[in-house]
């Protein structure tokens, strides 16, 4: 005879569910959908005034190509100059040097999804 399951009691077995236990990819633990575009930016970093571009942007930060690298941890400005809009952000991880210059990730103190001037996607997961 079989027994009707019991409100509110643990179930005794559960079936193997790896979709539900396996730890999430990168992607699906962004915060906001990255955009491949390339736009000018400005960096203001310690009285320095760096040209750059960006590289992927989000409504949480970016990653930019500027001349020189600047250190993880370190507070900058970022400066969108086709709106003259200013945030604050900091470096997230320390600069990877390419062929155009050094990459380095920044993070909003808030996010911005206004602040690039495009619209971002929605997440599909």
């Amino acid at each position: 005879m079989i027994k009707p399951p019991v409100p509110g009691a643990k179930p005794q077995h559960q079936a193997s569910r790896p979709g539900l236990t396996r730890q999430p990819t990168a992607e699906e633990r962004r915060r906001s959908q990255r955009v491949l575009v390339r736009m000018p930016v400005v960096i203001h970093v310690a009285g320095k005034t760096l040209q750059g571009n960006t590289h992927t942007v989000s409504a949480g930060g970016a990653m930019v190509i500027i001349p020189e690298g600047i250190s993880e941890g370190t507070k900058v400005t970022v400066e969108n100059p086709a709106t003259k809009a200013k945030v604050e952000a900091k470096v997230v991880r320390p600069p990877q040097m390419n062929q155009e210059g050094s990459l380095v990730p920044v993070e909003f103190a808030t996010p911005s999804p206004t602040f690039w001037n495009i619209f971002f996607p929605p997440f599909a997961i």
